[in-house]
């Protein structure tokens, strides 16, 4: 035991003033502090390398005009980050920098990009690592079209392509490995940035599915073995419910909800009903039968719903 006003193991003299300091207890703090430091430079690294989505970050969207720098690559036959089954097969297409692409939520959208030599329309496929917020990398046949290749960097401009012309509806694919206890699925052709994704089985109404990095939306304890009623909406209100989507892994479903149409008036839109004698198409590798499929203008199309303010 020690003796009242001596100095334990756990204290030394601070001076000649009488006070004790508690030298174990400092140790103890500045080695707690030096682990929360270490973590959050840890936290800061990981993030980075692993491309993580900026606290503000918003894709392009309505009348804004950006003004930058743009680059080119060859995806090859990739999706790129977006998760694609390939690029789109005029191979125009673009990647954004993270807070662009933004956590996927720009993938599927459209991009008019201006150069030197004009104009041409892309569709965001990819994410570009070395991109900051003023960067973009074009595939090389839509870089020439509005730069020489030779020039290697141009400076653009780009804006958002507000309900852009798409050849037939919303496309769904289911991911692999989803089933009915895991709901995963890709949203396809719908032209402007998607807010929300909803499903629902033949039982129970609509669930909210959360928008992952590689464009898939989820729902982690999944809706049933379908078929399932998909409702989407994009950033602008507008919104289309596809019915009849399939559970069957990494195969493109075609709907004919047109999301992204350039008449602001509600509409509606179905499958033809198959004649009583005609037996159903055998779905192919690429594709089953269309869902039945309606849809519903909510807003206008020149401002986004929800954008973050920076």
């Amino acid at each position: 035991m020690t003796a009242p006003g001596t100095a334990s193991d756990n204290d030394t003299p601070a001076g000649n003033n009488g006070t004790l300091r508690s030298s174990r207890r400092v140790r103890h703090w500045l080695a707690g502090a030096g682990v929360t430091v270490l973590a959050a430079v840890l936290g800061i690294v990981l993030a980075v390398r692993g491309g993580a989505t900026p606290a503000c970050a918003a894709p392009p969207t309505g009348n804004a005009v950006h003004k930058g720098k743009a680059s080119f690559y060859d995806a090859g036959r990739s999706g790129g980050n977006c998760s694609f089954p390939g690029p789109p097969a005029d191979r125009l297409y673009v990647a954004l920098g993270a807070s662009q692409y933004s956590g996927s939520a720009a993938c599927g959208s459209y991009l008019e990009v201006s150069g030197p030599k004009g104009k041409v329309r892309v569709m965001v496929m990819d994410q570009c690592g070395g991109c900051g917020t003023s960067k973009i990398d074009l595939s090389t046949e839509a870089f020439t079209r509005i730069a020489d290749r030779s020039q290697g960097i141009a400076s653009v401009t780009y804006r958002a392509v507000v309900n852009p012309p798409l050849d037939g509806g919303l496309t769904f694919r289911m991911k692999g490995g989803a089933s009915k206890y895991w709901f995963a699925v890709q949203v396809g052709n719908h032209g402007n940035p998607l807010r929300s994704v909803e499903a629902k089985g033949p039982a129970g109404g609509f669930r909210k599915a959360a928008r992952q990095s590689d464009n898939h939306w989820t729902i982690e304890d999944g809706i049933g073995p379908g078929p399932y009623s998909i409702r989407v909406t994009d950033v602008y209100g507008r919104q289309a419910t596809a019915t009849g989507i399939r559970m069957v892994t990494k195969q493109v479903q075609r709907s004919t909800a047109v999301l992204a149409s350039a008449s602001p008036t509600p509409s509606s839109s179905a499958a033809a009903p198959p004649s009583p004698n005609a037996a159903p198409p055998s779905p192919t590798p690429t594709e089953s039968v269309a869902p039945t499929a309606t849809v519903e203008a909510l807003a206008g199309a020149a401002a986004p719903l929800d954008r973050p303010r920076c």
